[in-house]
């Protein structure tokens, strides 16, 4: 993989059109400082000095796609309420088109509080309902696939097991996309253990890929490639989900990329520091996906990928990577 090949995907990330779907979140951040014990109990008191709100959940993916250009649309459900009116705001201010979302007056917006002081995470609060989106929702998200998925290359499936996403509307991603030739990625969340069909790429995580294999979480093994237990739940994964590309993120360990017939190709993380894994599956999800849309090759949608959440996880929150970081990050890469 040389470097010109790299900048010409790259460049040919703005044209690409991809549609977001699944469980939309509210990320919310109160920034402040630590001085004191609580004489309460053996806890840190946290004086606020500033709040920050982001998209979150698969909203963090389709703002990923925005950051580096790309035309996004959004599709996912939110409750009728202050936090669902601003996470729609969000969107909307950063180009997301949200013809997709769908407002409930009986769900709650998840809504995700982390108190950060001294750039490191104090606690985290999550306010969510996680039922299944009822019949009439799911009627009315099949009437927006038929709209929405015509019109773009890529689909991402974003399931946090919130309710949103089920089997019917996946088959039927499945089969809107076979039709146009768009890429179709997923993101799987055990607890919610859909059949992927004609799936271009999953993207679980480690712990994710062993619960959805069946098997035991086993510690890393250095170096990834001997990692047996691993590369024994990536097979079992290849093989039900029958995927042509399994991307499986490692945190600090980089990415495993498996494809049918062809050895594991172990990438390692290109973050120098790493101070907040918060959103890096994410943005891992976002550009493996713009890559494989935009005619990247699995090794070079896989380096992309890792690149990018190299780049997320070397910041504090919800970040995102740009076009610049990108370039540099792999012009700083001897050899390529």
């Amino acid at each position: 993989m040389n470097r010109p090949d790299i900048l010409e995907i790259i460049g040919r990330f703005c044209k690409q059109k991809v549609l977001v779907i699944g469980d939309i979140m509210l990320d919310e951040f109160l920034w402040g400082k630590v001085s004191r014990i609580s004489p309460e109990a053996p806890v840190p008191v946290v004086q606020v000095t500033s709040e920050s709100y982001f998209p979150g959940g698969a909203a963090n993916v389709a703002r990923n796609l925005r950051e580096i250009g790309a035309g996004v649309k959004m599709m996912g459900l939110v409750g009728q309420d202050q936090y669902g009116e601003r996470l729609i705001d969000l969107l909307k201010s950063t180009g997301i088109g949200v013809e997709g979302v769908q407002l409930s007056p009986t769900r709650q917006t998840t809504v995700k509080t982390r108190i950060i002081a001294r750039n490191q995470q104090v606690v985290r609060v999550d306010r969510e309902g996680s039922e299944q989106a009822g019949p009439a929702h799911a009627a009315a998200a099949k009437e927006l696939l038929n709209r929405l998925v015509p019109g773009v290359d890529a689909v991402i499936l974003c399931d946090y097991a919130k309710g949103y996403l089920t089997q019917e509307i996946a088959d039927h991603v499945a089969l809107l996309a076979g039709k146009t030739n768009a890429i179709v990625t997923a993101d799987p969340h055990p607890s919610n253990p859909l059949q992927w069909k004609n799936v271009t790429a999953i993207k679980p995580n480690r712990e994710e890929a062993f619960r959805a294999a069946g098997h035991p979480i086993s510690s890393p093994v250095d170096p990834v490639e001997n990692d047996i237990r691993l590369l024994d739940a990536a097979n079992v994964l290849l093989e039900n989900w029958d995927t042509r590309l399994l991307m499986i993120t490692l945190s600090e360990q980089g990415t495993l990329l498996l494809r049918r017939d062809q050895p594991p190709y172990h990438t390692p993380t290109r973050a120098r520091e790493i101070f907040d894994v918060c959103g890096a599956g994410d943005t891992a999800m976002a550009f493996l996906t713009l890559a494989l849309s935009a005619g990247a090759d699995p090794v070079q949608a896989a380096q992309i990928a890792n690149h990018a959440s190299g780049i997320v996880i070397a910041k504090v929150g919800t970040a995102t990577a740009n076009k610049q970081e990108l370039i540099a990050s792999f012009e700083a890469e001897p050899g390529i």
